[in-house]
């Protein structure tokens, strides 16, 4: 196979947990007989600096002409601490979003026994936790009309939704459902928003063509306490932009560290992998990064590539870093790996796996024994 991958590297630790996916992209490629090719682009803070722009024209030329999107993080502190900035480095994101109709973000959330101890919930509450939130990403309240009153006291924020852009989803949600254990969760507002009430009927009625597929319907605030209780209970879960964004950030606790979540990005045309963290600043150049949330974003894409044996060895290998405490300074601050290390771990796996070579209880990997 041969496909040609956008790279975005951004801001932060944007650059560093990206080139750790790449290299295992190339090694899926050697061993899996694939041609992957890579044109880099600019958005975010590094963007504004370099041409004034958060999203050049250039970057989105190149996008549109690529297969997939590999996406680092954006955003830094010069802009996060200035409220009165006009140009800011998340509007580069929001508009590749729109330009592109990536639409749905895709969230899956799996939780590691190793990793337990790192959240704060109690083990009986972790057991079998598996879901995917589908979040609507280019409608509702970020991409609505924004006004302040002269007298800077009054701000308004419009959310609007069609029906059209509730359908698209939906029936993504759906057949992702339909391919798991046949359950979708619609979290809303009904009981007080309008477009709430109009996602409720949307989905009712899209609902008629998946009859196989069991649809609950949950209050924002009542699924951020159950996320908690009994996350479990949620197989897909299907919600507008702006609780998408909310709750996916608050299911990232389940699995113990916010550097282990990959994501998707889908639409009409090209499709947009990037983990969920942010740019981390704080972590810039000091080769500390979680970079599994990066390649497991990687392994999303490979599954969208149509390549599934590929995006299931690249879990496989995150997993077993994992259980065998290769990990980095998010997880284990005392006894870490840096972000290039657990990179070329996740490259030896694959390797061996390739190979056929089995991973012994007792071996000398990278330097590390394995006991």
């Amino acid at each position: 196979m041969k496909k040609k991958i956008a790279v975005i590297l951004g801001d932060g630790i944007g650059p560093e947990v990206t080139k750790q996916s790449i290299k295992v992209i190339d090694t899926i490629a050697k061993y899996y007989n694939h041609e992957f090719t890579y044109e880099h682009a600019l958005m975010g803070a590094c963007a504004i600096d370099a041409t004034g722009n958060p999203l050049p024209d250039e970057t989105l030329t190149i996008c549109k002409q690529s297969d997939a999107i590999l996406f680092g993080a954006i955003g830094d502190p010069k802009y996060d601490n200035d409220p009165t900035a006009k140009v800011r480095p998340e509007q580069g994101l929001l508009k590749l979003r729109k330009e592109l109709q990536l639409f749905a973000n895709i969230r899956p959330v799996t939780t590691y026994k190793a990793l337990q101890h790192l959240t704060p919930l109690k083990p009986k509450y972790l057991e079998n936790v598996d879901f995917v939130i589908y979040r609507e990403l280019t409608g509702g309240i970020y991409f609505g009309a924004k006004s302040l009153s002269e007298d800077g006291t009054v701000a308004k924020d419009d959310c609007s939704y069609s029906v059209m852009e509730i359908q698209r989803i939906a029936h993504l949600a759906f057949k992702h459902a339909q391919n798991r254990r046949k359950r979708l969760t619609l979290i809303d507002k009904a009981n007080v928003l309008e477009t709430s009430r109009l996602w409720r009927k949307v989905i009712q009625s899209v609902a008629q063509e998946y009859k196989n597929v069991v649809v609950d319907f949950l209050f924002v605030d009542n699924a951020a306490m159950q996320i908690i209780l009994n996350p479990a209970q949620f197989d897909v879960i299907l919600t507008e932009n702006l609780f998408g964004d909310i709750l996916s950030d608050e299911a990232s606790v389940l699995a113990g560290s916010l550097g282990l979540l990959p994501s998707a990005s889908v639409g009409n045309s090209v499709a947009l992998f990037e983990p969920i963290h942010g740019s981390y600043p704080q972590a810039k150049g000091k080769d500390i990064a979680n970079p599994l949330g990066s390649i497991l974003s990687a392994a999303m894409m490979m599954e969208h590539f149509g390549l599934a044996k590929e995006g299931i060895i690249v879990k496989e290998a995150a997993a077993w870093c994992l259980n065998n405490g290769f990990v980095t300074k998010d997880i284990d601050p005392i006894n870490s790996y840096t972000t290039t290390a657990i990179g070329d771990l996740i490259c030896e796996f694959i390797e061996r796996h390739a190979k056929g070579e089995t991973h012994p209880i007792h071996e000398r990997l990278h330097k590390s024994t394995i006991i």
